[in-house]
């Protein structure tokens, strides 16, 4: 019973986890051309390893796991065994699990971006006609922000003549698609304006804002209403 154990642990289990462990890497890197080479190459030897146990436990009646002289060649098949488990694990995390905590942090992170941009857009205040814009500007791209400026320089100055002051607030903003430098969020807002002698007109806004990541920072460049059909 002992030697089945140990024909099974060490001549059967620990080559098998390591061509799955090879493969596995393959197809977390999908296959590119250098590992269909090296995999094939292991693969091969690790194939060879057993034939060779195999004819020595038909012609010795011994194995690499029942062989009671052979506990350092036992200790290196579980140590290449399971230092190809380690990097299949290390391969699997950096190229599956770290990509998909990227795409949700730049989901997290344009869709605060947008819903900031958004609000400022829509809110205004008589004391202060520029502060809104320029906390709007200060998450725009270069372009953007010198285009939004001159298109709502005017608009500033005839509110701030007739003493209106908007507020807006973020209703929600999803995410309508997002890529390694480009993503586009729907914001859906509540904005108030109220002037002297009128009562507070609330309405619903609905914006679209295309973002573009530069140098590691997502920045606004277009902000557009979203018209219904």
């Amino acid at each position: 019973m002992r030697n089945r154990l140990r024909v099974l642990a060490f001549d059967l289990l620990a080559p098998l986890v390591a061509v799955a462990a090879l493969v596995y890497i393959g197809v977390a890197l999908s296959w590119p051309l250098w590992w269909v080479s090296v995999c094939s190459v292991l693969c091969l030897l690790i194939a060879e390893g057993m034939i060779v146990d195999f004819v020595l436990a038909r012609r010795d009646a011994v194995t690499v796991g029942t062989d009671d002289d052979g506990a350092g060649l036992r200790l290196v098949v579980v140590g290449a065994a399971t230092a190809a488990l380690i990097a299949a694990v290390v391969v699997g995390y950096t190229q599956w699990t770290l990509p998909d905590r990227a795409l949700r942090d730049d989901s997290q992170q344009v869709a605060g971006i947008a819903s900031s941009v958004s609000e400022a857009s829509a809110t205004f205040t008589p004391q202060d006609p520029t502060a809104s814009i320029d906390r709007a500007t200060g998450m725009m791209s270069s372009e953007s922000a010198a285009r939004f400026k001159s298109e709502f320089a005017s608009v500033a100055k005839d509110l701030a003549s007739r003493n209106v002051s908007a507020q807006a607030n973020t209703v929600s903003a999803g995410v309508e698609a997002i890529g390694p430098n480009a993503a586009s969020v729907a914001v859906i807002l509540r904005a108030t304006q109220t002037s002297p002698g009128k009562p507070a007109d609330t309405a619903v806004l609905a914006l679209r804002v295309a973002l573009s990541k530069t140098g590691g920072r997502w920045v606004v460049d277009d902000v557009s209403p979203i018209h219904s059909r």
